[in-house]
């Protein structure tokens, strides 16, 4: 399959995913005590490049800490790096890891309004290779800052980041944990059997009509027959974009099915703490 091709069905499988573009903070974080130091959460903008598009984007890390530590990439929605996903890029910080938060759309862009969403996502993912190269230049940007285990990478995407991140599993891209909350997940290039070898979270709302019941079917046949090591949590009656404290705003403003779940967005976060931790340890 050609490039072209397979990129217009990822964008057709994407485009489906509006997701709430409300810039709350989330509330759901647990960090992990760091002995007896406290924590010193430094966020850094980065500038980085791809393919000749200027990227920028978000390195947390806590300073207090000492040592190399695992580091998580956090793919944004398709309203484009945000502070949501900076928020959650810090989270992950106070929790013990380096986190850097992506820039798939070039220069920082964010959407205000759903049809510049959807422009950018489409201008990103035009060419499905050099969308997968700013991928990988993010991956090397946080492999090599020096608060990061460059061998413990694990890789986590809201909504249209959910399904980037799948996407570069279904690649086999090294990665030890990929989780994908409210994301796509059909494709047209199914997972090989043996191709991605880390661990696997997708948090999916039951009442998400974005996904429907066949695509998370065959998603969960696909990965069984992958022989993908997958954690699959359904929440029932929980709607698209439940773990962003601004989606349900967002749904009402523009006449989406956005909607915020507290308990589900503090269950899946919990899951993710749950398998970063049991794949790399304290």
């Amino acid at each position: 399959m050609s490039f072209q091709r397979q990129s217009c069905i990822f964008i057709a499988a994407i485009l489906l995913s509006a997701c709430g573009q409300g810039n709350d903070a989330p509330s759901t974080t647990d960090p992990m005590p760091s002995d007896t130091v406290a924590p010193d959460i430094r966020g850094e903008e980065v500038s980085y490049e791809s393919g000749g598009v200027q990227l920028k984007g978000y390195l947390a890390y806590d300073a207090a800490r000492s040592g190399a530590r695992p580091g998580v990439l956090v793919v944004h929605e398709w309203w484009g790096h945000n502070e949501y996903v900076r928020e959650r890029a810090r989270m992950l910080a106070g929790l013990g890891y380096t986190a850097f938060a992506l820039d798939m759309y070039g220069d920082g862009k964010q959407a205000a309004h759903p049809s510049d969403a959807q422009k950018f996502m489409m201008e990103a993912l035009a060419d499905l290779q050099a969308a997968e190269a700013r991928f990988l230049a993010a991956s090397s940007v946080l492999q090599d800052h020096s608060s990061t285990d460059p061998e413990k990478i694990a890789a986590i995407g809201y909504c249209f980041g959910g399904a980037v991140v799948l996407h570069m599993a279904r690649k086999g891209t090294d990665l030890d944990v990929v989780a994908s909350f409210h994301g796509s997940l059909g494709t047209e290039s199914p997972a090989e059997p043996g191709a991605f070898k880390g661990r696997m979270l997708v948090a999916h709302g039951g009442a998400d009509p974005f996904v429907p019941q066949a695509e998370v079917d065959a998603f969960n046949r696909e990965m069984e027959a992958a022989g993908v090591d997958l954690e699959f949590v359904t929440y029932p009656g929980v709607m698209h974009s439940f773990t962003n404290p601004g989606a349900t705003e967002v749904g009402v403003e523009f006449d989406l099915p956005l909607r915020y779940d507290e308990a589900a967005d503090q269950d899946s976060w919990a899951r993710l703490q749950a398998l970063l931790r049991e794949t790399f340890g304290d």
